[in-house]
This record gives C-alpha cells, sequence and structure tokens, in this order.
C-alpha cells in the first residue's frame, strides 16, 4: 500500500473516532466500509497500532481525546515498596536509597504526593535526597516511607 494511501486510510479513522470511539475493530471496521473505504483486520490492526490508539470501556478511541482514560501510575506505596531500599535520616534531609535506575520515578511519585513533610526531592541514578522543612518533618517521612515499604 502507498504511504498516501495509508496516511489518507489513517486520517479517515482519526476523523471517524473524533465523533466518537469504536466499540470494536469490526465497528471500526464497518464505519471505515460505509465513507467507502474497505480494510482488512490486519491492516487495521496496524494503524490501530501506528496511531497509538486506547481501548476504553466504550471502545477504541483516540489517546489524547475525552473519551480516553486518564493513564493509571503505580500507587506511591507500590513505587516506593517496589524500588526503595534504604532511608537514611540526617537532620531535615532523608537520603533514600533505591534500586539502580529507579531514584527518578521514584522522586516523581514522591514529589506528586504533595506531602507537607516534603519541600522537594533531588535524584540520581539511585539515590534521592529528600528535602524537609526541619528535622520533624523528615522524621515523619521516614516512618510514613518505611511504613509504606514495610
Amino acid at each position: 500500500m502507498s504511504p498516501a494511501t495509508q496516511l489518507a486510510r489513517q486520517k479517515l479513522i482519526v476523523n471517524v473516532l473524533q465523533h466518537g470511539p469504536a466499540a470494536s475493530q469490526d465497528d471500526l471496521r464497518k464505519a471505515l466500509a460505509k465513507h467507502g473505504l474497505k480494510v482488512t483486520q490486519a491492516t487495521l490492526s496496524r494503524d490501530i497500532h501506528k496511531l497509538g490508539l486506547v481501548k476504553t470501556t466504550e471502545g477504541y478511541a483516540l489517546a489524547n481525546n475525552d473519551h480516553a482514560p486518564e493513564p493509571t501510575m503505580p500507587s506511591v506505596s507500590r513505587v516506593l515498596r517496589d524500588f526503595v531500599l534504604e532511608i537514611r535520616e540526617a537532620q531535615n534531609l532523608l537520603v533514600v536509597k533505591t534500586s539502580v535506575g529507579s531514584a527518578q520515578p521514584v522522586a516523581a511519585a514522591l514529589d506528586g504526593e504533595e506531602w507537607p513533610e516534603s519541600v522537594g526531592t533531588i535524584a540520581g541514578d539511585d539515590t534521592i535526597l529528600v528535602i524537609s522543612p526541619d528535622k520533624r518533618s523528615a522524621h515523619r517521612l521516614a516512618v510514613r516511607i518505611r511504613e509504606m515499604i514495610a
């Protein structure tokens, strides 16, 4: 198939889905046929993959439209349990050791919680520096994190 035809087909798929999700690949195929375009299931599957369509409870939808579900991130407790190895307190700071390559996603999860005990984080490859407003807040946060990873 020529790139121009593929592009035209994919534009039509986007146009169809802008009016709402398609309950199944077959429904999407039928909607394309109503517009005069007959496609095989294999071609449609490739287009779905290339366009990054998402399967929602309502059917196939564009990833950036209102029908697409919000991306689900793992809970902070799961991220902490999976990657945190050690927590050390140092005055108003916590040094959090993680498995190699995991510090940045763990720091992002911690920052995302917006806990009052944390002013912010700095992440390297396997170490996070968590800055707290004071020593007491750092201790409370260390206890919270230890409880989550226990």
